[in-house]
């Protein structure tokens, strides 16, 4: 917390004159410490350090100490905060920098090599321009000349963040600082003025749809629960974000905790749950650490636990950890984790919000969903509804990486084109390569070509193309990226994380994996029953997928075979070259590649041979070396070793 000594509020203060004044206008004097609890005003420097998952991978968990040690030794008055993400992982770890009277400045690619001299140049009226980012809009303040604003820089003018609002500019361990940016209101309005019914209507109005691959009406699964009669009913957000290439769900806990336990509490409140759950993985260290401090708070100022607000209404949230199971994804085998069961799916009806969660109505949504929620509470459903396309309303949160200039997190409103997405706000493919595809919705998404740049971000116009929005994992992949290979990764994802219990999810992605991997190397022989094997195999895959895609129990078994349904839709071409060319044009998979040596190039240095991990090259020294092909295993090590250009891949 950052306020200055003379007007520190109180839990009363936050309480009386903030939260409950739902007139939204304010003396001045309560102004006055709002500007300061929002740090509008400072009397002093602040320096706010981005710490989340992808800052502490780029190696930055000390620098907040690390910089209080500086201040320290310089008898410099300011003080050091930690925020989340705001949006550009590829970019962090950020630190902002605000002077009194002067516009908040955000530095990227900060570590302890470099922030000494970015705060001696910043304290000194000195920008170190190679590592500025840009400036945050406040009128209140003097703005940097030649800086740009954050909101013109590209990859956030062509986002609309309402969910991401507060990401990577609030303190996420601090209740004041949410209350201040307006958080909890919402809360307040649906326990002052709302049945649970009201709630169920206003969600159901808004067209809100489950943001865990689905798209189900979230009002229409709510209103089931609410009026199954129980005595008890559970909500649960899922928060078990274990596909590869998604984590916004994580990110979005790590830097705005609060706004997840607003939009549990009134989802709760709205089917009429007095206990709710989050289910996160147990790995997942600082989004449990901010989570469950954010709980803390929460309960501290009465906003859970016995009789919120005096309004008669209880409400209890429960961290659960997970155990990792990206099977657990799937509500039912999520219900019977909780439970302390296996997680495992069960078949359907009866559907959780009927009987769920030890045999009571329970409604499972994923945490973007959730944080929907106190929005469309607070600004209305005819407000949710003018954002996006006829049947996909509101914006929709990306984690995009891979081939990608700018990596991160990306909120679009829906029905925007993913060319938008990927060239646009994302930056395009890096290193003047060109783009290939776009694997979207995580193992059992999609990818998709360049055809399908133009595509509507949106559930019904992805479904179309044969993917799914899924986790609404974003993967670029440029030419030097092969197909097989990245298909192969999937799928030997999904047969090492199916459950097991239906014979084609379990079976059938072995099996799919296994003729992936038949493809993409040589064969020993070219001829029998080994020919034969590979062939038959290959003209099995299609088939095989549409049998897993119609018979499997859960949905994460019916979408376990779209990486190979898609890719052979789209990329049949490069099956093929895999299967009769046996080559890889890519040069991805290791056991395609073949390697020659130019006798007019080669000097016989033998560097390459001392290399080679089989042996595979022979020759005099001094003199044109050749390769065995039978013992290279087409690692590339001599490729990549020798000096004069004389290896040649094909």
């Amino acid at each position: 917390m950052i306020f200055d000594k003379n007007i520190q509020p109180t839990k009363e203060f936050i309480i009386n004159d903030i939260l409950l004044n739902e007139s939204n206008t304010y003396s001045k004097e309560v102004a006055e410490k709002l500007t300061y609890i929002k740090r509008d005003k400072v009397d002093f420097p602040v320096i706010a350090v981005s710490q989340n998952s992808s800052s502490i991978i780029s190696g930055t968990k000390n620098l907040t100490l690390f910089i209080e040690n500086y201040l320290k030794e310089r008898e410099i008055k300011a003080k050091v905060i930690e925020v989340g993400c705001i949006g550009i992982c590829s970019l962090e770890t950020f630190v902002s920098i605000q002077l009194p009277g002067k516009t908040r400045l955000l530095y990227k690619n900060v570590g302890e090599d470099n922030i000494i001299a970015i705060l001696d140049g910043n304290f000194n009226n000195y920008i170190a321009e190679e590592n500025v980012f840009g400036q945050f809009r406040n009128k209140m303040h003097e703005p940097y000349e030649n800086t740009p604003y954050i909101d013109e820089i590209a990859y956030f003018s062509s986002q609309q963040r309402i969910i991401l609002k507060n990401c990577g500019i609030i303190d996420p361990n601090s209740i004041y600082e949410y209350i201040a940016y307006g958080g909890y209101k919402s809360l307040v309005k649906v326990l002052k003025h709302c049945t649970h019914e009201d709630v169920c209507t206003i969600i159901d109005e808004s067209k809100l749809r489950g943001r865990g691959g689905e798209g189900f009406y979230t009002g229409k699964k709510w209103r089931i629960a609410l009026q199954t009669p129980a005595d008890q009913k559970y909500l649960i957000c899922n928060a078990g974000e274990s596909d590869p290439g998604a984590f916004m769900e994580r990110l979005l806990i790590e830097s705005d905790p609060h706004k997840v336990v607003e939009g549990i509490a009134i989802s709760a409140y709205a089917i009429g749950a007095r206990k709710a759950y989050i289910y996160i993985e147990w790995e997942y260290d600082l989004a449990i650490q901010r989570i469950t401090n954010a709980i803390q708070q929460a309960k501290e100022f009465g906003l859970l636990g016995h009789d919120i607000l005096n309004s008669g209404y209880s409400l209890d949230i429960i961290v659960k950890k997970g155990a990792g199971a990206y099977v657990c994804g799937e509500e039912t085998a999520l219900i019977a984790s909780i439970e302390g069961k296996r997680g495992r799916p069960h078949s359907k009806p009866p559907y959780p919000a009927t009987k769920g969660l030890f045999g009571q109505p329970t409604v499972v949504n994923n945490v973007e969903t959730i944080v929907n929620v106190p929005a469309i509470i607070d600004k209305g459903a005819q407000w949710f509804t003018s954002i996006g396309t006829a049947e996909s309303k509101g914006t929709k949160v990306f984690s995009i990486s891979g081939k990608i200039q700018y990596a991160g997190l990306v909120e679009v409103e829906m029905g925007t084109k993913l060319r938008d997405i990927i060239f646009r706000i994302a930056g395009g493919v890096p290193n003047n390569r060109k783009f290939k595809a776009v694997h979207i919705g995580g193992p059992s998404g999609g990818s998709l070509t360049e055809d399908h740049i133009d595509t509507l971000v949106d559930f019904d116009s992805i479904m179309l193309t044969g993917a799914s929005l899924g986790s609404a994992g974003m993967v670029v992949l440029d030419e030097d990226n092969c197909i097989i290979d990245t298909v192969k990764y999937f799928m030997n994802f999904l047969q090492k994380e199916s459950c097991g219990v239906c014979i084609p999810c379990r079976e059938g992605t072995r099996r799919m994996y296994e003729i992936l991997e038949n493809i993409s190397k040589r064969p020993k022989d070219d001829v029998g029953y080994t020919t034969l094997q590979r062939f038959k195999g290959v003209m099995q895959l299609e088939s095989l997928a549409e049998v897993i895609k119609d018979t499997s129990m859960c949905g994460l078994g019916k979408k376990a075979a779209n990486p190979v349904l898609t890719t052979l839709k789209w990329f049949r071409d490069e099956y093929e070259e895999h299967i009769f060319d046996r080559n890889c044009s890519a040069g991805v998979c290791q056991e395609l590649r073949t390697f020659e040596i130019s006798v007019d190039a080669c000097t016989g240095c033998t560097l390459c041979a001392k290399k080679c991990p089989t042996n595979a090259i022979f020759g005099t020294p001094k003199y044109a070396h050749f390769i065995v092909q039978d013992k290279c295993i087409g690692c590339g090590v001599c490729y990549e070793t020798c000096k004069f250009s004389a290896i040649i891949s094909k």
